[in-house]
């Protein structure tokens, strides 16, 4: 087990969402943009269970690879927006309604979108 920061943790973040079946899973690095954090990771999830599913397995993941626990969590599933700070990286877990209404992606659109899922290998 090795503590990450950064974009690596980011993607950490990223992949244990995405091994709960969050949906619409976006990194944006907003360094350089905000005094906040250096990158957002922003997913999905479409009723209270699922919500709250992956919070509690993102972050039991995180902790469990790589030994990082969030310094804070802001939210609760109830109110459809929770935010796990990991100081360096902010993961917003939202119900699709919020993540519609709030548009953190447009807020943040001069961010740069980072890859992080594998590439598919191109078929010849």
């Amino acid at each position: 087990m090795t503590k990450v920061e950064g974009i690596e943790l980011a993607k950490a973040c990223a992949l244990a969402a995405d091994e709960n079946k969050a949906e619409d899973i976006k990194i944006i690095d907003v360094r350089g943009l905000s005094t906040l954090t250096d990158f957002m990771v922003i997913c999905s999830g479409n009723s209270m269970p699922h919500l709250k599913a992956v919070l509690r397995d993102t972050e039991g993941l995180v902790l469990e690879r790589h030994g990082v626990k969030p310094y804070k969590t802001e939210g609760r599933a109830e109110t459809k927006w929770v935010v796990l700070d990991y100081v360096d990286v902010m993961v917003h877990v939202m119900h699709e309604d919020m993540r519609t209404l709030y548009g953190l992606e447009e807020l943040w659109g001069d961010g740069k979108d980072v890859q992080w899922q594998e590439e598919p290998a191109s078929e010849e």
